[in-house]
């Protein structure tokens, strides 16, 4: 089984999967901080809160990733320490993952992420305890808000 080892997040790393949300520094606001897109007009966008837990055992065993094709997708922590980020690459255009883009990251609670539409993602994973954050995406409940695959060849994260 293929194995991947989760490194610290930083943004020129996560770059080709979205962008990375952080402090804005010394002024007190970044405006334009992430990508957010839209590919279906007339869809409204969703802020919602959502619990990510802790996994049941470590390694981490990869099976299945989604995707949102028509959006980006933002989490920002609410409540957490630190959170499991596993992204890849689509073949192609609309493919399925390219698991040669596989990448692993470990987020502190204090940092946010922005997944560009169409990037493939694990289901948010937190660490250590259960944690809260706000998730904004463009949806309506219907079938293309997210896709679904099933790796041929499942793969570990390993966490240090």
């Amino acid at each position: 089984m293929r194995e991947l080892t989760a490194q610290p997040i930083e943004e020129t790393a996560f770059a080709p999967y979205g962008q990375v949300l952080s402090d804005p520094g010394a002024g007190n606001r970044s405006d334009y901080a992430a990508q957010i897109s839209n590919g279906r007009p007339g869809i409204d966008i969703n802020l919602a809160v959502v619990r990510a837990m802790p996994p049941e055992r470590l390694p981490i065993e990869v099976t299945k990733m989604e995707r949102h094709p028509l959006s980006s997708q933002a989490f920002l922590p609410l409540d957490c320490d630190r959170y499991l980020v596993i992204a890849a690459l689509p073949q192609g255009k609309d493919g399925p993952p390219d698991l040669s883009t596989l990448r692993a990251f470990i987020a502190p609670g204090q940092v946010g992420i922005n997944y560009n539409a169409g990037t493939w993602h694990f289901p948010l994973t937190s660490f250590d305890r259960p944690s809260t954050f706000g998730l904004l995406m463009y949806m309506d409940g219907g079938p293309g808000d997210e896709d679904w695959h099933t790796l041929t060849q499942p793969f570990r994260v390993n966490i240090t």
